[in-house]
């Protein structure tokens, strides 16, 4: 059944912290919002609730990490990563505490607060901070894989989760399976910092990150029924480390590319994947997809996407556009 990724964040924590005490939980006051009630229900001795304090969230994360605890600061994307970024730069990431950083809550899926709940800076902002991994999950399979795979983590990791439900799997079909049995990507053994094909095409590529992966795969479906055109959809799942072997490879047939974030298009994946291609030299037509650098409209989460483009139809006719210049 399908799940907010929040959901299966928290049924994973809960099943890993059955048979590891030294998993512990941060809150900033989120225990309602994170899906963490039945976390501290079960586990009372390893959840800190710091309330509306955030640095003070990420510095006692910092010090229990440093302890040998592996440390889960939930809190809103928003302001996590703003009113903490000074404490995420120094005690988590300069500090080198293996924090896991996870950001509820993130783009616009607090649409109808406005601006000040809209976390669309996270991407570029911790982009520039050294010694950290950057991490948004597509589906249900990445959300229990990167936590999984979080816990054993021993560097400061930032995991970035929305509200919507979303679907189990978006790679499913057998054929797909085949595809990606032959290349770099696997659907079977989640990897940071490596992206998963979950649509294989010639005719053009999209790259996407968290909650954008489901309407590329929409708009893919879409060119595919009403103008048979094949396009390839990437999850890129980590933009830090980037995965610029696969990349690398999907540039090299000179098909155009579409990278699609809910974030901002500056200082994101689309400026991410942009500054490799130009700077190795690949020459394909090119497209950022994300909230432009204004005043973000207000409204629900799917409502903002439709005005921004992110959406099966936006995403279709940006691609038959791009492909026609």
């Amino acid at each position: 059944m399908e799940k907010a990724n929040l959901e299966i964040f928290s049924e994973t924590l809960q099943s890993l912290a059955e048979n590891d005490k030294n998993i512990y939980v941060v809150t900033s006051d989120s225990r309602g919002s994170g899906k963490l009630v039945a976390f501290g229900q079960r586990f009372p001795e390893q959840i800190v609730e710091i309330g509306i304090a955030e640095q003070n969230l990420v510095g006692v994360a910092a010090g229990l990490a440093s302890m040998g605890k592996k440390t889960f600061a939930v809190s809103p994307a928003c302001f996590l990563t703003a009113r903490s970024l000074e404490q995420i730069k120094n005690d988590v990431c300069y500090s080198d505490n293996s924090v896991k950083l996870i950001g509820i809550s993130a783009g616009v899926s607090y649409g109808a607060l406005g601006s000040t709940h809209h976390s669309l800076h996270d991407f570029a902002v911790l982009r520039a901070i050294n010694n950290i991994t950057i991490i948004a999950p597509a589906d249900n399979f990445e959300t229990q894989e990167a936590i999984k795979a979080a816990s054993t983590f021993e560097k400061p990791i930032y995991i970035r989760f929305g509200k919507k439900t979303m679907p189990d799997n978006l790679m499913m079909s057998d054929e797909l399976k085949m595809i990606n049995e032959k290349t770099s990507s696997s659907i079977h053994h989640y990897k940071i910092g490596q992206g998963r094909i979950i649509r294989n095409g010639q005719a053009l590529t999209f790259i996407a990150i968290g909650e954008g992966v489901l309407p590329a795969l929409e708009a893919a479906e879409k060119l595919s029924q009403e103008n048979g055109i094949e396009c390839t959809v990437v999850s890129m799942h980590t933009i830090k480390p980037l995965d610029t072997e696969l990349i690398g490879q999907l540039a090299q047939n000179g098909s155009p590319i579409i990278t699609v974030e809910e974030h901002s298009i500056n200082g994101g994946l689309g400026e991410a994947v942009a500054s490799f291609l130009f700077q190795n030299s690949f020459r394909n037509k090119f497209k950022i997809v994300g909230l432009p650098d204004d005043h973000t409209v207000s409204g629900s989460q799917n409502e903002i996407f439709e005005h921004y483009g992110i959406s099966r139809n936006g995403l279709a006719i940006t691609a038959l556009n791009l492909i026609a210049k």
